[in-house]
């Protein structure tokens, strides 16, 4: 019996420090994946917050040039009241609004054009101003959005990874526990003890296997 013991408690281990080093190669893998995803969320988000300040910008120039184009349009307004009786406007590029009209960035005249559609001059229920509009729409701004999320995907990425690296790092504490429970077993002639140490020692390997069997590998 004390030489079967003996026999097993060699090869319990064994397993253990075979265990140990490859949980500890584990817990580095995956908190090297850690960093590089936490760098790359922080790149990701540098970039978003420069397409975000690309966007304020943009908007800045849509808001003064639409501005310039309602103090031309009341100017002409004030001169010739007939131009927009209707509601309709007309661009008309020899005056000012026409000319600030052909100018809006290619971005802002859809939104722009459909602002018209609904008579502002003359309908009181029409958006304030077309950047309340649906089709107002700033591709800087559509890419800081988008960017952001891939920042935060990352970052999640790699609060998973040091979680993972975490649970080895406890496997690896789970089989100090089996090298240490095997020390003493030999260590022990009081057969009760010594059983019962032996026994302590199988199920904390056997634990400990179970749960390295579970943790996804990263190679």
């Amino acid at each position: 019996m004390g030489t079967g013991i003996e026999l097993a408690l060699v090869v319990f281990m064994a397993l253990a420090a075979v265990g140990t080093a490859w949980a500890g190669f584990q817990s580095a893998k995956w908190s090297g994946l850690q960093a590089i995803d936490y760098a790359r969320a922080g790149a990701i988000r540098t970039e978003s917050a420069r397409a975000s300040t690309r966007a304020g910008q943009l908007m800045n120039v849509d808001v003064t040039t639409f501005t310039q184009w309602v103090t031309a349009l009341g100017d002409e307004n004030r001169e010739d009241p007939s131009k927009i009786a209707n509601g309709h406007y007309r661009p008309n590029p020899h005056v000012a609004s026409g000319f600030l009209f052909d100018r809006f960035r290619t971005e802002f005249k859809p939104a722009m054009t459909a602002w018209l559609a609904t008579k502002p001059l003359l309908n009181a229920k029409a958006p304030r101003t077309p950047f309340e509009m649906p089709q107002y729409k700033l591709a800087a701004n559509q890419r800081a959005t988008r960017l952001l999320s891939d920042a935060e995907r990352y970052a999640a990425w790699a609060g998973q990874a040091n979680q993972r690296s975490d649970n080895y790092v406890l496997t690896v504490v789970l089989l100090a526990l089996v090298l240490f429970f095997g020390s003493v077993t030999q260590r022990m002639t009081a057969p009760h003890s010594r059983t019962t140490m032996f026994v302590l020692t199988a199920v904390a390997l056997v634990g400990a296997v179970v749960l390295l069997a579970l943790y996804p590998v990263q190679l």
